[in-house]
């Protein structure tokens, strides 16, 4: 099969929308990451993203709909709070969860009676949405564990040859992805977290709380159960007090004969002027933005890499420490 990468010549949203209907599977821009689509009404095109990607059968995926879908032909029960949500948030990275009506495929939710709904701020995307006009049941545009894709070069370099159409709207202003919220009780909770902070959201309906999965549990949301976003080099993770460690593990590695890079904020950089180095920037913001990217272009470039953990919390730092953490692993030194 041949990939072919548009968005900018003319045609390309009746190409985009013929190739859903047909079943196949399109890889397009968000404000956050690029995203696997597929028409989530339907078993056969659903099921083919899990083997695209070699994702997990119990992990759910999130349904796309442009801004004017109306919603209430997918969901029941949208709780007064998440309505303030929608109109302060949405389109925006925000995926908010409801019951489900049960008219999407059922591989979508895989098995959960909840569904995940996205309206995505990115322009191309509204336009392809809005095209196709159907829910797009659509995970980020990599193979399974693997660093999410920010430009549609990411998105080709995996899956060159395996779907026929990449829509390109330029990099990622995000950087990671949307924040997933738990509408379903009496105050919304935190599944995922990203651009949209758990303050942002209380200061809209008052209180926002952060879900804790159960051992054993089902995962209510993308991103909850597996480790995720890892480069394919080596890797390490240490705190800004282990920087000592940090840099005889970096020796270690070139003496044998490797090439190390350390990841780390503006500031922590600033401390390792003698290293190889890959800068996450110096805000909340700079890190999203910069942080897939700068580990896709750390695994070309490293044997090690080594990630340093910021020392900025709270806000978008959730989301960001989030993906650090599943991408490099807990302990130092985890491969």
């Amino acid at each position: 099969m041949k990939t072919e990468i548009t968005g900018r010549e003319r045609g390309w949203l009746e190409r985009a929308k013929e190739y859903i209907l047909s079943g196949e599977v399109v890889a397009f821009h968000t404000e956050t990451v690029y995203g696997l689509g597929a028409n989530a009404l339907s078993d056969e095109a659903v099921q083919k993203i899990f083997a695209l990607k070699g994702r997990p059968a119990d992990n759910p995926l999130i349904a796309h709909v442009h801004q004017d879908f109306d919603i209430s032909t997918l969901v029941d029960e949208v709780p007064p709070y998440a309505e303030k949500l929608r109109e302060a948030f949405l389109p925006g990275p925000l995926t908010m969860v409801f019951p489900s009506k049960g008219k999407v495929s059922r591989f979508v939710s895989c098995g959960l009676d909840t569904l995940a709904i996205r309206v995505p701020s990115s322009p191309t995307a509204q336009a392809f949405l809005k095209e196709v006009n159907l829910p797009i049941a659509a995970p980020s545009a990599n193979r399974s564990k693997h660093v999410s894709p920010v430009t549609a070069r990411h998105v080709y370099e995996e899956f060159a040859g395996d779907i026929p159409l990449i829509i390109d709207g330029g990099a990622c202003s995000g950087g990671i992805e949307s924040t997933v919220l738990d509408c379903t009780g009496e105050m919304p909770l935190i599944l995922r977290a990203g651009l949209v902070t758990q303050e942002m959201i209380a200061k809209v309906v008052g209180a926002c709380g952060i879900y804790e999965r159960k051992e054993g549990e089902k995962p209510k949301s993308p991103g909850m159960a597996y480790k995720h976003y890892a480069p394919v080099c080596k890797t390490a993770y240490f705190k800004v007090g282990e920087l000592e460690q940090a840099k005889a593990l970096y020796i270690q590695e070139e003496s044998a004969g490797g090439t190390a890079y350390f990841l780390a904020e503006s500031n922590v950089v600033k401390l390792l002027a003698d290293y190889k180095t890959l800068d996450l920037g110096g805000t909340g913001e700079q890190m999203a933005q910069r942080l897939y990217a700068q580990l896709r272009k750390g695994e070309k470039l490293a044997t090690l890499l080594i990630g340093i953990e910021p020392t900025a919390q709270g806000g978008v730092m959730d989301g960001v420490l989030n993906r650090m953490t599943r991408a490099f692993g807990r302990n130092t030194n985890e491969t």
